[in-house]
């Protein structure tokens, strides 16, 4: 991800700083180009987002050069658990002439593998 001002001219004038939730910590940016990485894997499992604030100051005067931006994070989930059938097997049975999407005469066992 990349943080830019329009008042930046790419001469280092331009500061950028990062502040909220993993800021400096999980979330760290090049205050001078505005690029922003994790450090580390995120999980949604553990948490689903994270609210950070974003903002370009004049180096020379400390000042702010845009107001402060917010921007939420959504962690994405990806299947990093292998799907479990403790209580298994499960029997379905899915009856002809059902609804669209639904396959005819099938029938599935699930269960513990």
């Amino acid at each position: 991800m990349k943080l830019h001002s329009n008042s930046d001219k790419g001469d280092g004038s331009v500061k950028y700083i990062l502040t909220g939730e993993g800021a400096g910590i999980i979330f760290i940016i090049d205050d001078t180009t505005g690029d922003i990485h994790s450090t580390k894997s995120l999980d949604r499992e553990k948490k689903t987002h994270y609210v950070l604030h974003a903002q370009a100051i004049d180096r020379r005067t400390n000042k702010p050069l845009e107001p402060e931006s917010e921007f939420i994070i959504k962690v994405q989930d990806i299947n990093d658990n292998a799907p479990k059938f403790t209580d298994g097997p499960y029997t379905v049975t899915v009856p002809e002439m059902s609804d669209m999407g639904k396959k005819k005469n099938a029938e599935v066992t699930l269960g513990h593998f």
